[in-house]
């Protein structure tokens, strides 16, 4: 007798053949939460430039505080620096190239392009928390003043290391900005010591926190042989912080500083989108920002506790 004649019911393999699969759209593991970006506060740029002015080292006004009824008010001023520095917006663009074939033929359930276009944009705004804190110019971590950088005292990432850090940025600190391997290893810390850190709940996810301050966490800081470097941020304009630059009413505006052209369709029917970002960022005094170096993130020091 024939295998045929053998199977009594339909099998799965066959019956899978009339059935229609649930489909999701593409998923991309590169996508991280981008906290920075949401802490920031941004200021719309007009023209492209941000001109932070400063007033000059040591330039403080003369008061009179004696109680006497007749006396001679001081004359003073606050003099302001000469040739304060001006931000230019940094762009991030690419060019996204869909065959008007695929678009045509295979934009259901989910449409070809505005997938593309989707992850595109996730792509730049990855790029852009990176530029945020590692571009020479203008990142984080190249803003820090010699005086608000500090180094660890044995290796890994210990309160006594974020107590220091406090104190450069002691008016009003917003955040830490650590990588996640850096929140582990101070969590270790923590523990070893008996002082668990508690949680505080930020859009709707659970932050550790030290001395009420939240750690942060950001794939983007860099690690360089066991390595890291741990940022404590206070940020706004009205607070004299870090503030974040955008260039507002782009044409084809999709999100603040983000824009998306259709730029045509070439001869060999494949239509091209531009798709640009314009940013940068702007310490606005020295003590909003302050660095720990050299943090070891192993596990290889924990003998000597």
């Amino acid at each position: 007798m024939s295998d045929v004649n053998k199977q009594t019911a339909l099998g799965d393999v066959a019956a899978r053949q009339l059935a229609i699969a649930t489909r999701t759209v593409p998923q991309m593991v590169a996508i991280t939460p981008r906290w920075l970006t949401h802490l920031l506060n941004w200021i719309p740029v007009e023209s492209g430039v941000y001109r932070l002015n400063k007033v000059k080292d040591g330039s403080v006004a003369e008061v009179d505080c004696s109680g006497r009824d007749e006396r001679e008010l001081p004359h003073t001023f606050i003099d302001y620096v000469e040739n304060p520095r001006e931000y230019n917006l940094s762009a991030v663009n690419t060019v996204l190239d869909v065959h008007t074939r695929v678009s045509d033929l295979y934009s259901k359930p989910y449409n070809q392009i505005s997938e593309q276009l989707r992850l595109t944009i996730e792509s730049i705004k990855e790029r852009q928390e990176s530029e945020l804190i590692n571009n020479r110019e203008y990142g984080l971590l190249a803003s820090v003043a010699t005086a608000q950088r500090i180094k660890t005292r044995v290796g890994a990432p210990t309160p006594d290391d974020f107590d220091e850090l406090i104190t450069k940025v002691w008016k009003e600190p917003g955040f830490f900005l650590l990588h996640p391997l850096a929140i582990a290893a101070f969590g270790r810390e923590c523990t070893r010591r008996g002082v668990p850190p508690p949680t505080v709940s930020l859009f709707g996810s659970q932050f550790i926190t030290w001395r009420g301050i939240p750690l942060i966490p950001s794939d983007k800081l860099p690690i360089e042989n066991g390595r890291t470097k741990i940022l404590l941020l206070r940020t706004g304009e009205s607070r004299q912080g870090v503030v974040g630059l955008y260039q507002p009413g782009l044409p084809g505006e999709q999100s603040p500083g983000l824009a998306v052209r259709f730029m045509g369709i070439n001869d060999k029917a494949i239509a091209s989108y531009l798709v640009s970002l314009y940013c940068s960022l702007a310490v606005l005094v020295d003590d909003a920002i302050a660095v720990l170096e050299d943090v070891d993130i192993t596990n290889y020091h924990e003998y000597k506790y």
